[in-house]
């Protein structure tokens, strides 16, 4: 494709005119795409297709690189080489990424930053950089600089166009000095807006109304936007209208749920986002990391799309677009396309080539923000409305759940994270795993394929955990919900949770009136379902900063306390404990099993009691694959719940049981253990969250069982603390502590490193039983809990692999 093809005719004009020069230092992102004039061939850069697989590690260390680039990069003023027409623009870029990319508000280079916005640039005239210091300081001290953010936010509002053909968009400076607006410039103005309403700015609602009533007559019949009104779609373009519509949308409607005086309605007719999702699925059609895809062919601007990308990925809950993991695809591209020697990136356009600082800045946004951790993801599974058409019963308040991620945010150290949608049609358990919450709420119904309740299931089973709710009052999703935990979960009955549950009070203490009722369901280790059979999404729909402060004291408080369940019960579920986005989740249903065979394969069985012998039904397996990966070994992960007097006791050489109550071994079951121990057996034994009932029992049956030897502590220098049979040295690691924090703050799991604590029974000189009265199930089921006394999830792993290795020696 020729140069001349790739590029549309000159997008504005200042006086009538303008020139090479002056697009050169009008941007802050040089549209280089828009440009009919000749480029250098630099601008066309080569972007190098495959690679390495991406990993966490991998774009962490993309990340470090990137940041010490951007430090060399600043100058001996505090500030980054500007944009003569932009002047701080790209410093509050730059100062963005750096944030975004984990470096602390009062580092030094970022201090610095700081002051040179302050006393050498202040208040900026100019669209880009307007808007991007604006959500600078909105980043690094929202407190300190909300004087600046607002009166930077009045000025940016005042200068919208107003009136005419591109009322609602912006140049990019005073509308009166000439130019009619572009899309680009409008998206950031959008953003900074958006940013200063969150920490306290008001901004009127004609300033959003006309922006959306714009966007949505620039749309394209195909569903692109392009940089001008009805000019070819682009990628970078349709993400910014995407965007755009998600955030004015927002901002303009009380929601799906209202407030009426003092009273709440919670659910009316839904008026349909067919804009938003007619532009995700043009991107989803014309999906790709390696170009700024465009009708007619590709655009520039690689970079500057894929930092849109990350927006409308993130805004709009989406971890897939069209058929693409976005956030996976673009961190490959990224690091594999970084020059690893400097840490910088170059992508395609005039300004990303030659301005590394602008390139850098924009691939870091994208894979710091595209990586925040996901705290819940809501589980899409329509039901089929009046004629056979599709229904969002699944979606009755679209905000709920980005709201309440927003409402959490500041509560866990400010923490930045994010949410996603999990299709109920095409999602496998690895899918479900990739959110620690799921949540499902209803209305008219909730009808699943025999294939999608195993997937939820197994979800549950394998560490995750269900939040539901009966939305509007719906009874007939009340019943279908109640009856479908009835069939997963047929042993564990949905109970009222009592007030004195950790879920009352994890994050923070429910005011009794406000309290609404909990139902839950413990299964593996834990309460893993948590329902409500009123609306709780309600109260987060209508949680906005901005409109809080408006409504009568009684309605905050029904909106604060129905927030403060929903991060009671996120709390409680993750421990406050998120994992990296690109973690890779392992599903273990048949492991060690080959056309049904168990070949070279050592089964691990589990001992049967009545103690919760099988309460946390994935750890073993989890277990026993990392001690498989040491040895590059095969045992078999599938359950084994073997009563202690089966006469195929020989047939598990290792024997494991864990248990939370007290149990106690028939005579005949004792005397069958003793023989299967005395024989070569051996026993590995855990507390299931260091229940006092279990360990008591476990105590009193081995003394019962062995009345000559002792159960003791293993002392630190034996061999199964250290890496003597390929294992680990654990000889320090680390223990979750759950305490209560300070009246009223709820509760939080303390860390500390220490040496482990092993008890031992030996008979004469082998070590025949190992015991853990701190947590190792649980933490290898659902990871650290905010109710458990055990070892973190890796160290309870290399725990759990010594003694296994050390087994196998016996």
């Amino acid at each position: 494709m020729s140069t001349a093809n790739r590029h549309a005719a000159s997008p504005f004009a200042v006086s009538g005119k303008l020139t090479q020069l002056a697009y050169a230092t009008l941007a802050i992102v040089t549209i280089a795409a828009s440009l009919s004039i000749n480029l250098s061939p630099a601008a066309a850069q080569n972007i190098q297709r495959g690679g390495k697989q991406v990993t966490p590690q991998l774009v962490n260390e993309s990340i470090a690189r990137g940041i010490n680039f951007l430090r060399k990069q600043q100058q001996a003023d505090g500030g980054w080489a500007e944009y003569p027409g932009q002047p701080g623009g790209v410093t509050s870029l730059v100062m963005l990424a750096m944030i975004e990319s984990g470096v602390d508000a009062d580092d030094p280079a970022l201090v610095k930053g700081l002051n040179y916005l302050e006393a050498k640039i202040g208040q900026p005239e100019h669209t880009y950089a307007l808007s991007l210091q604006i959500m600078a300081y909105g980043l690094a001290d929202p407190v300190g600089r909300k004087a600046s953010i607002m009166a930077n936010a009045q000025k940016l509002a005042g200068i919208q166009i107003r009136g005419g053909d591109r009322s609602g968009m912006w140049t990019y400076s005073d509308p009166r000095g000439g130019g009619g607006g572009d899309n680009s410039n409008t998206q950031f103005a959008i953003l900074a807006l958006d940013e200063a309403a969150h920490v306290g700015a008001k901004v009127d609602e004609p300033t959003w109304r006309v922006s959306h009533d714009y966007w949505e007559k620039a749309q394209n019949p195909n569903g692109s936007w392009g940089y001008l009104p009805n000019s070819p779609g682009r990628g970078s373009m349709t993400a910014a209208g995407i965007s755009s519509m998600i955030i004015t949308t927002k901002r303009l409607e009380e929601g799906d749920a209202k407030v009426n005086g003092e009273s709440i309605q919670c659910c009316g007719q839904q008026t349909p986002n067919n804009a938003i999702e007619d532009g995700y699925a043009w991107l989803g059609r014309n999906f790709t990391v390696y170009t700024n895809p465009a009708d007619g062919g590709d655009s520039l601007n690689l970079l500057y799309y894929l930092y849109a990308v990350e927006r409308v990925g993130r805004l709009g809950g989406r971890r897939f677009i069209g058929d693409h993991d976005w956030y996976r695809e673009g961190a490959e591209m990224l690091v594999n396309n970084q020059d690893t020697l400097s840490g910088s990136w170059r992508g395609t356009g005039n300004a990303e080539v030659t301005h590394p600082a602008v390139s850098t800045s924009l691939a870091l946004l994208f894979l710091a923000k595209g990586r925040r951790p996901v705290l819940v993801a809501k589980y899409k599974h329509d039901v089929a409305g009046p004629r056979n058409t599709t229904s969002h019963d699944w979606n009755r308040h679209r905000n709920d759940i980005a709201n309440l991620t927003h409402f959490i945010e500041p509560r866990w150290g400010n923490r930045r994270m994010t949410w996603q949608v999990v299709d109920a049609a095409h999602a496998t358990t690895e899918d479900l795993l990739q959110t620690p919450v799921l949540w499902i709420s209803g209305r008219d119904g909730l009808k699943l394929t025999p294939e999608q309740e195993k997937s939820l299931k197994q979800y549950v089973e394998q560490g995750g955990f269900i939040f539901a709710e009966a939305a509007c009052g719906g009874a007939k999703f009340d019943a279908d919900f109640r009856a479908l935990m009835k069939r997963l979960f047929p042993d564990a009955p949905l109970r009222l949770l009592p007030p004195d549950h950790p879920i009352w009070f994890a994050e923070a203490p429910i005011e009794p009136e406000y309290a609404k009722p909990l139902l839950g369901i413990d299964a593996c280790c834990r309460t893993s379902v948590v329902y409500c059979p009123e609306d709780l999404g309600c109260f987060w729909e209508l949680n906005r900063s901005e409109a809080v402060a408006n409504y009568p004291a009684t309605v905050r408080a029904k909106i604060e306390n129905g927030s403060l369940i929903g991060a009671n019960v996120l709390a409680y579920a993750t421990g406050r404990k998120l994992k990296d986005k690109l973690q890779e989740v392992e599903i273990d249903e048949s492991l060690g099993v080959e056309d049904g065979q168990l070949r070279n394969t050592l089964v691990i069985g589990k001992v049967q009691h009545t103690g919760g012998a099988d309460d946390a039904p994935a750890a073993l397996a989890n277990m026993v694959k990392v001690a498989g990966r040491q040895l590059d070994f095969r045992f078999d992960a599938s359950s084994h719940l073997i009563p202690a007097t089966s006469t195929k006791l020989y047939e598990y050489p290792i024997m494991f049981m864990h248990g939370r109550r007290d149990f106690r071994f028939t005579p005949k079951e004792r005397t069958a253990l003793v023989e299967h121990l005395t024989r070569g057996g051996f026993l590995f034994a855990d507390s299931i969250c260091a229940s006092v009932p279990f360990t008591t029992a476990f105590r009193r049956e081995m003394k019962m069982m062995f009345p000559d030897a002792e159960l003791k502590e293993i002392p630190l220098d034996h061999p199964i603390y250290s890496d003597a049979f390929n294992g680990f040295d654990i000889t320090t690691v680390t223990v979750n502590d759950p305490q209560e924090r300070q009246q009223g703050e709820g509760l939080q799991a303390t860390q500390s490193r220490q040496a482990p604590k092993l008890e031992g029974l030996w008979l004469e000189d082998r070590l025949v039983a190992v015991f853990s009265p701190l947590d190792l199930s649980c933490a290898m089921e659902n990871g650290s809990s905010l109710q458990c006394k055990g070892y973190v999830r890796e160290d309870a792993a290399r725990i759990a692999a010594n003694i296994l290795l050390f087994a196998m020696q016996q």
